[in-house]
């Protein structure tokens, strides 16, 4: 296995985002994308960050990996989801999610049993999520059909 906290991926503003600072709290980590049957997610996912954001972080990972549905650059990305959704959570640069070449690091760490201790599973479509403990331990896949207000989100995020 590797630690969740050696990733350090990019920002949606190109700055390095170490993971080593999310230590003691849960992260949900979300591919999206802007144009979307599910990107009305956005609203629910800054609501559950802004009601929980004491012990928990969530984090945006753009990508056009499904249907085309994320063109946009970084800065229209940004634009979109404070304007539309008033996304106050971190975002990352656009990037590949699914399992390829070119896929992000922390997504290689999510999709791999081997770094993360029991998970393969791939995002499926846009919205997928993946829920790791205060301690970097992968606990949770969520399909994309799952709202982030349902409450088998709102118990893995509370339960300790």
């Amino acid at each position: 296995m590797s630690s969740f906290y050696a990733l350090k991926p990019s920002s949606i503003y190109g700055t390095e985002f170490d993971f080593s600072q999310l230590k003691g709290k849960k992260v949900l980590l979300v591919n999206t994308a802007s144009d979307c049957g599910y990107t009305g997610q956005y609203d629910d996912l800054e609501k559950i960050y802004q009601l929980h954001k004491d012990k928990l972080v969530v984090i945006g990972f753009p990508a056009n990996d499904f249907k085309e549905q994320e063109k946009g650059s970084d800065e229209e990305i940004a634009q979109f989801c404070k304007k539309n959704y008033g996304v106050r959570f971190p975002l990352m640069k656009k990037g590949t999610v699914i399992k390829n070449e070119d896929q992000q690091a922390v997504f290689k760490w999510l999709t791999d049993a081997s770094k993360n201790g029991w998970n393969d599973q791939p995002p499926v479509w846009n919205f997928s999520k993946y829920l790791v403990s205060e301690d970097g331990i992968l606990l949770n896949y969520f399909a994309p059909s799952v709202s982030p207000t349902d409450k088998e989100i709102i118990n893995a995020i509370e339960n300790k």
